[in-house]
């Protein structure tokens, strides 16, 4: 076996993995795959992600708001309301994060709306002294205002990154950590593939996003936290490494981020 690896962003708690979750937490164990965070998305599902941090030994989670599920949350409470009981999530046993959030320009949700929402994530952020874990769609502008106006002392991580190398070494610098998921399998990802070849493993995260984020060839079908070695090792091969070397590093980058 290559090493312990970690998956830094799963949505294990989603309805997909009701059904054989127990069983795929066992195989994920016996492919090295010991750690995972699972983000939180919204105010009902964070309740759900607590408990399964509780009953499962080495699985953590987030609470945030997801900027998909921000307007439905907007609906029905002024945006202020969710500090409080987004500070009491933040506060449960195995809480080792604030996120998902972030900016995503492919919807409908005003953008206003979203910058405003990520802003209290990063002052809670702050507030706390947790890292934070951003959701960036078509925004890296307006993403690295927010950053540089309302800095987060414990960093976080850009998940799913995919950018150039300029993009990354700006976060980085900021304290960020780059989510390398399932994208990088993909040959036609060149400019993404560039940019974390020639980033130090040192900046880098595995994720799967699953049940989200198929690997190339799985196009269509369930995303799967047992599917992490195999990211680990397109990674390990765009850097020339051997596979123990990737997970290594960027399970203890993980630990570091998430103070574990």
């Amino acid at each position: 076996m290559p090493g312990e690896f970690f998956d830094s962003h799963c949505h294990f708690d989603f309805e997909a993995f009701d059904p054989d979750r127990t069983e795929i937490w066992r195989r994920c164990q016996e492919r090295g795959l010991t750690q995972m965070v699972v983000p939180g998305v919204a105010p009902e599902q964070w309740a759900k992600a607590a408990t399964l941090s509780r009953e499962h030994p080495g699985i953590y989670h987030a609470a945030g708001l997801h900027p998909w599920w921000l307007k439905d949350v907007l609906r029905n409470q002024d945006l202020n309301s969710l500090r409080s009981p987004l500070l009491d999530a933040l506060q449960q046993p195995g809480c080792v994060a604030v996120g998902e959030c972030g900016l995503d320009l492919l919807i409908d949700t005003p953008q206003e709306h979203q910058e405003d929402a990520l802003a209290l994530h990063l002052d809670v952020a702050r507030e706390v002294s947790l890292p934070i874990i951003i959701h960036n769609v078509r925004a890296h502008n307006p993403l690295l205002r927010l950053l540089k106006a309302h800095p987060v002392e414990q960093g976080g991580v850009i998940h799913a990154f995919t950018g150039s190398l300029e993009m990354a070494q700006e976060y980085w610098k900021l304290g960020f950590y780059l989510g390398v998921g399932g994208t990088i399998t993909y040959e036609r990802a060149h400019k993404t593939r560039e940019a974390l070849r020639r980033m130090p493993l040192e900046a880098l995260l595995l994720e799967t996003d699953a049940p989200d984020m198929p690997l190339c060839g799985h196009q269509g079908e369930r995303n799967s936290p047992e599917r992490i070695p195999a990211i680990a090792q397109a990674l390990a091969e765009l850097h020339d490494v051997p596979l123990n070397v990737i997970a290594e590093q960027t399970t203890a980058n993980a630990r570091r981020l998430f103070k574990l």
